[in-house]
């Protein structure tokens, strides 16, 4: 300690302040690796042609929706293919406005919108400034952010969603409106609603219903009635395969990729299922409010039926969580899925690891401090 004590000193006396460079470094780092990175996946993406194969599908049904055809196709028997929607009907209302502009205009207004929020989400986390700068670097180092941006997915918005959540935790409308747009992306994230009710936060939960049964209904009214949530449903049952989808890497599906017979490979998803619900709950019981809600967001993902590899960028919401407690080795969780780690051969089985090791980590400290704090 002295000698890194004596060697600040000695920088400070020639006109270096190391501290002040640390701060000053971090931020350009972060800025710069988002740029670094997300830019060239997605001038890569751009020279490939296949920038924005996600957004495309969403501008297509806005299409759809202009022109009064048919929203949903219900015989579609696997997700994963090009120009699908498999989003909630009340989502394509909010790309509709997407629909006037060109598929390439839209595409890049999408990506800058899709940086905004994934900044706005970063910014606004109820941790320290250098926590938030650590998470923008990580976040600019990840392969599954670069992804996400690459392909249009709302996985940024998600994200900023998780985000407004944790940081107005104790207020009702902010936890209910949030729970609630999750859900009408990607009906997972309404998870957070479950949590509301658990924690007998009612208000937030009633706000959040009431928030999807208006949503529901201007779905209903708009899109021509009560068919196209026959038509959703359909689909659901279609492309809800959490072992066979191709490049889907839930637990059941990595292991069903490592060989394992399909019925051991089932028995293993409904295994790690039950165990997220058994963590939630016990979260709930055993943790403090924040540390529960945070185990509901990465619960949220792991329940999933399909969980893509560019879902574990919402795992940067668990992260900063522990890096405010200086769980410093929390950085590591994102690392392993970098862009960097492209050039290694790492199996299907790392994603559900990672998600995994974030809830038992985020349970495990929560754990820790409830017993330490006073009664």
């Amino acid at each position: 300690m002295d000698r890194r004590r004596s060697t600040a000193d000695r920088a400070a006396r020639r006109g270096l302040d190391v501290d002040a460079l640390g701060r000053a470094a971090l931020p350009l780092l972060a800025i710069a690796s988002l740029i670094v990175v997300s830019g060239l996946v997605v001038m890569a993406a751009v020279s490939a042609g296949t920038f924005g194969f996600d957004f495309l599908a969403y501008h297509q049904a806005a299409l759809r929706v202009l022109h009064g055809e048919r929203l949903y196709d219900p015989t579609v028997q696997q997700t994963g293919g090009f120009g699908l929607f498999y989003y909630p009907p009340p989502f394509v209302l909010a790309i509709v406005p997407f629909g006037f502009l060109s598929a390439a205009a839209a595409t890049w207004v999408w990506l800058g919108l899709s940086v905004a929020m994934l900044v706005g989400g970063i910014a606004i986390l109820p941790v320290r400034p250098g926590v938030r700068w650590l998470t923008l670097l990580l976040a600019g180092l990840s392969w599954p952010v670069a992804y996400a941006l690459k392909l249009g997915q709302v996985g940024p918005l998600l994200l900023l969603l998780f985000a407004i959540g944790w940081r107005w935790l104790d207020r009702p409308a902010a936890v209910g409106v949030s729970g609630a747009l999750g859900a009408i992306v990607k009906i997972q994230p309404g998870l957070t609603l479950a949590w509301a009710v658990l924690t007998r936060r009612y208000l937030a939960a009633a706000i959040g219903v009431a928030v999807l049964a208006v949503a529901a209904l201007v779905a209903t009214l708009v899109l021509g009635g009560f068919a196209v949530w026959g038509d959703y449903l359909a689909l659901l049952r279609n492309v809800s395969d959490p072992i066979t989808t191709p490049h889907n890497f839930t637990p059941g599906a990595a292991a069903y990729q490592a060989g394992v017979p399909t019925g051991v490979a089932a028995t293993i998803q409904i295994a790690s299922s039950a165990l997220v619900i058994a963590t939630l709950v016990l979260a709930v019981a055993r943790t403090s409010a924040e540390a529960s809600f945070i185990v509901a967001v990465v619960a949220s993902q792991l329940l999933s039926p399909v969980l893509w590899d560019h879902y574990a960028m919402l795992l940067l919401i668990p992260v900063a969580w522990l890096l405010e407690r200086r769980r410093w080795w929390a950085a590591a969780i994102p690392l392993v899925t970098s862009a960097a780690m492209l050039f290694v051969n790492l199996p299907a089985a790392i994603y559900p690891i990672v998600f995994w090791i974030a809830l038992i980590a985020v349970l495990g400290v929560g754990l820790r401090e409830q017993r330490q704090s006073p009664a």
